[in-house]
């Protein structure tokens, strides 16, 4: 027996044990959720804030319930001549009829397309399976390391590593968009027979559905059920310049002012990790840096921010270690003591363990924010970096965690955004804008100002080919703010030919991206400890020629600005990211869902990287319904074609849709 319980915004279905729920959240769009006896009353997913919408229309007979919100119809059907017989729903566009997507059995007797089994921690682990479709392509999902842009036919993870960002949310050619809201550890499989995801424990089953009829408007109603990024500061759209670690006041001081004496745009300098006495002290270390405060003043006159570098890390000799402790404002575990990680922080004479702040206990966050405003913001510092925030476990298992939102295997996906929200909550206490550079996130992290890199990433040309990918993935799971570390993480000599290459072909990429970025452990390397500052990553290290083109990407970026802001405004209004897929502005032209190795910034620009060693030329899709300007050349081409364009060393193939007024050359 099934019965339906209409109210003014959502229908409660129940059968057995089983309640379930589905309610308008936003213009187009519905929230799903399913329990056992009952819907929880608390959830830690990134769906905190009704948007405004429409009342929906909703129809209930004996055996079947219709759901119609704006351009969305949700249909439950009880088939009664099944030998188990569940409510199953299938969505579709009110305007076509069209079936978007639909729940299927895992098998046809039992178990059904909702399963909860187990009972860890008063939780189930909970699958939800729905039918999969020919020639279908889907998108987005965080930022991976697969250097994949369709993600059809793929099992990912859904956990958070370095480099290995889980945001659960996928766009479908089809027409729609799924947010999987729930942070536990789990799996997705895209596979050719269904689509599967799973959390290994949860309290419930919990998605968001819409329907908006473009990939653009599939991104802004995303945005709105989750939060829309705040417009980009102005100083944070031009180049910032970081090295593995710059180990003193004066060393950093003297690039930023080598940059002035050259006449080269610089907006942003690192002071990055073991700037500080000890993790978790969270100042500046006297013996390094004598007086920070001079240094914050010299860098604003300059025009240059100083950003510094945080991890979520508290090493036992902290001078607040106690109070970490005994306030309960660590990460605890299962089990054991409350460590999770190893490192050689400052005063240690070989590796120790180190435990986790818990950022999604508010009383950490206050705690936290209150040493980080003394030490850095009463400076001057407006500009931070949470670095290793998935937090990098060892050994990686985040079930084994316990955390003031609950047990690591169920809510350890948020911990991210709970970090970056402390520190935007800080500054926004202060009234002052910020960007937060953040190696991991989660749906929802891109309204508290994070901005995501890729991470701790080879210095390969293989590397540079994932970066596209990865950039576009995370454009579309709602993170408009993105960069990579120039020329990759591990690695690269600056006197190797060949390497150079490999810098400049990464600066003509990253001059579009987002943000604009060096960063990087170049050789000589060394062993991680608080020792350790790489070899050297200032734009004037890779030689004469490297040198003259590189320096020449920078002033472009600096005439870019104004666009990028423009593209940034309404990145903040309508949820668009300004590095995005073709398909998002030309989802009318099939080819463009196809293309991976290429995008738009913004749209007027078209880029197209190249990632080959030794590569002159490429090929590259103008998308139809447009002319095409090449940047180079100034030669125009008809939209809908593939051309054969130059791409000498000295620049990039990049086109202008035509009458776009973009400013790339001098």
């Amino acid at each position: 027996m099934v019965s339906f319980r209409p109210s003014p915004t959502a229908l409660e279905v129940r059968h057995r044990h089983e309640v379930l729920t589905i309610e308008a959240w936003g213009a187009d769009s519905v929230r799903v959720r399913a329990a056992q006896h009952r819907i929880p009353a608390e959830s830690h997913g990134a769906l905190d804030r009704l948007p405004p919408c429409d009342l929906p229309q909703i129809t209930a007979e004996k055996d079947r319930a219709t759901f119609v919100h704006g351009d969305l119809t949700v249909h439950v059907d009880f088939d009664r001549r099944a030998a188990y017989p569940e409510p199953l729903l299938t969505f579709t566009r009110t305007s076509t009829g069209d079936e978007l997507l639909a729940e299927s059995r895992e098998h046809f007797w039992l178990p059904g397309a909702r399963v909860f089994t187990g009972n860890q921690w008063g939780t189930h682990e909970v699958h939800q399976q729905f039918a999969a479709y020919e020639g279908e392509r889907l998108y987005g999902m965080g930022q991976r390391t697969h250097g994949r842009l369709d993600l059809k036919g793929l099992a990912l993870d859904l956990v958070q590593r370095n480099g290995e960002v889980s945001i659960p949310f996928v766009l479908s050619n089809r027409g729609y968009g799924l947010l999987w809201n729930l942070p536990a550890v789990g799996r997705v499989e895209f596979a050719q027979n269904a689509t599967r995801w799973q959390a290994g424990q949860a309290r419930e089953i919990d998605y968001w559905f819409t329907a908006a009829p473009t990939p653009a408007g599939v991104l802004a109603r995303y945005a709105d059920a989750t939060g829309h990024t705040p417009e980009l500061p102005e100083w944070a759209s031009g180049f910032w310049q970081s090295k593995l670690r710059y180990r003193d006041q004066d060393e950093l001081l003297a690039v930023a002012r080598e940059h002035r004496r050259r006449g080269l745009p610089l907006s942003v300098i690192v002071a990055d990790y073991f700037h500080w006495s000890a993790m978790g002290d969270y100042r500046f270390d006297q013996s390094e840096w004598p007086d920070p405060k001079a240094m914050v003043d010299e860098l604003a006159e300059l025009g240059v921010e100083l950003m510094v570098s945080i991890w979520p890390t508290v090493s036992p000799l902290s001078e607040h270690f106690a109070d970490y402790r005994d306030r309960g404002l660590l990460v605890g575990t299962h089990q054991g003591v409350e460590f999770h990680q190893t490192i050689q922080d400052k005063d240690m004479a070989a590796p120790m363990p180190v435990a986790f702040y818990d950022p999604t206990n508010p009383r950490t966050r206050q705690f936290v924010w209150d040493l980080v405003r003394r030490n850095y913001r009463d400076l001057g510092v407006r500009v931070f970096w949470l670095d290793a925030c998935e937090p990098e476990l060892n050994p990686a298992h985040p079930g084994h965690l316990s955390l003031y939102a609950g047990p690591g295997a169920e809510v350890a996906g948020i911990y991210p955004r709970d970090n970056a929200r402390l520190f935007a909550e800080g500054m926004a206490a202060d009234g002052e804008p910020t960007v937060l550079l953040c190696r991991s996130a989660w749906a929802g992290a891109q309204k508290y100002g994070a901005a995501l890199w890729s991470g701790d990433i080879p210095a390969t040309w293989e590397s540079l080919r994932q970066q596209i990918r990865a950039g576009l993935s995370t454009a579309v799971s709602g993170i408009p703010w993105w960069t990579t570390d120039i020329g990759g993480f591990h690695g690269g000599d600056a006197r190797d030919p060949a390497y150079r290459e490999l810098m400049i072909r990464w600066f003509q990429f990253g001059v579009f991206c987002p943000l604009f970025r060096l960063h990087g452990d170049r050789e000589p390397r060394n062993p991680t400890s608080f020792a350790q500052t790489g070899g050297p990553n200032e734009v004037w290290s890779y030689g004469e020629e490297a040198y003259d083109i590189i320096s020449g990407l920078l002033h472009l970026r600096e005439r870019l600005r104004p666009y990028i802001h423009e593209q940034m405004r309404t990145a903040a209004r309508t949820g668009l990211p300004p590095m995005r897929p073709l398909f998002v502005d030309h989802p009318e032209d099939p080819h463009a869902w196809a293309v991976d190795d290429a995008f738009l910034f913004g749209p007027d620009i078209l880029v197209a990287p190249v990632t080959q060693p030794g590569q002159r030329s490429r090929e590259v899709y103008l998308p139809a319904g447009n002319r095409w300007v090449c940047a180079a050349s100034g030669e125009v081409h008809e939209g809908g074609r593939t051309v054969t364009a130059p791409a000498p060393i000295d620049h990039i193939p990049v086109f202008t849709r035509e009458g776009a007024d973009v400013p790339l050359t001098a």
